[in-house]
């Protein structure tokens, strides 16, 4: 190989390697804020899948436009090209690097998987990380545990050391939670998109399920899983605080009167004029709570 082609390999890499990083970082932009701990692990681990896929596809298409332009045949050229014969080593090569590479990118996902813990804590130790993408090791803080009851199309949360019910959801923020899901009817998923994280919530089954909140604010929960007709309308409010705001908030709704919560698809379903002839789940009753959204 001439060392004019070599030197020109050598900067086509480190250029394609500073644009594949350069990706990476965009990458982070693409997401709403990191609400959660594991937001940040989330978004850690994509911006690495990003850096990897641009390399590969930058690469692969940097190489295939070089032929095109330089190593096409002249005009009115129809003559068959060289017959060239396997190559042994360049096939275990290139079957080799895509198997080591998948293996790598496998126990990277599982180690942040484990890290996130988010179907309970796998040590006594977790991690706490701050907006700085930066995380130490802390002692394992008491959990709040707050129970999720999915319906057509409403959801409702139980707080059961106050005995508050609520449809907005409340969380303190820098302490673990763990959430006990439970479906009413059909398949829900509980998805915020501001935590990074979504779990299926299966009927007749209680799911747990763990996070650490770290941005205070108000952020959105949806449903993930088409649940019917009026599925669209089955999201409620995230609200993450300050621990002491989180008591005050418990304290206050505590002393309410349970009331009928606002629903919108029992809302929109009463308003209903006209019959389209398409059968539709009649929405569960508006939940009665301390604390209507």
């Amino acid at each position: 190989m001439k060392p004019r082609n070599i030197l020109f390999l050598i900067a086509y890499a480190i250029a394609l390697t500073g644009i594949s990083l350069w990706m990476g970082q965009v990458s982070y932009s693409w997401f709403p804020p990191q609400a959660s701990a594991e937001s940040v692990l989330i978004d850690k681990l994509f911006a690495f899948l990003v850096t990897i896929g641009s390399f590969i596809f930058l690469g692969i298409t940097g190489v295939m436009i070089y032929s095109v332009v330089f190593q096409r045949a002249a005009k009115y050229d129809f003559s068959d090209g060289p017959h060239i014969e396997g190559n042994v080593t360049l096939e275990i090569v290139w079957t080799a690097i895509p198997i080591l590479l998948v293996f790598w990118l496998a126990g990277y996902s599982y180690q942040i998987y484990q890290q996130m813990a988010i179907r309970g804590p796998m040590e006594v130790m977790h991690l706490a990380m701050g907006h700085d993408n930066t995380s130490a090791v802390v002692e394992e803080q008491p959990i709040e545990e707050i129970e999720v009851i999915s319906k057509q199309w409403a959801w409702v949360f139980r707080y059961p050391d106050s005995n508050v019910t609520s449809t907005e959801l409340h969380l303190p923020a820098n302490q673990r939670i763990r959430l006990a899901l439970q479906s009413e009817d059909v398949l829900h998923g509980f998805y915020i998109p501001a935590f990074r994280l979504k779990q299926d919530i299966v009927p007749n089954q209680t799911t747990d399920f763990e996070f650490t909140p770290i941005r205070e604010g108000t952020y959105r929960l949806r449903d993930s899983q088409f649940s019917g007709t009026y599925f669209a309308t089955m999201q409620a409010n995230v609200v993450v605080e300050s621990p002491e705001a989180y008591e005050n908030w418990l304290s206050e709704a505590k002393k309410r009167q349970p009331l009928p919560a606002y629903n919108q698809a029992a809302s929109e379903y009463a308003q209903k004029t006209t019959k389209t002839g398409w059968p539709t789940v009649v929405p569960a009753a508006p939940p009665i709570v301390n604390y209507p959204t």
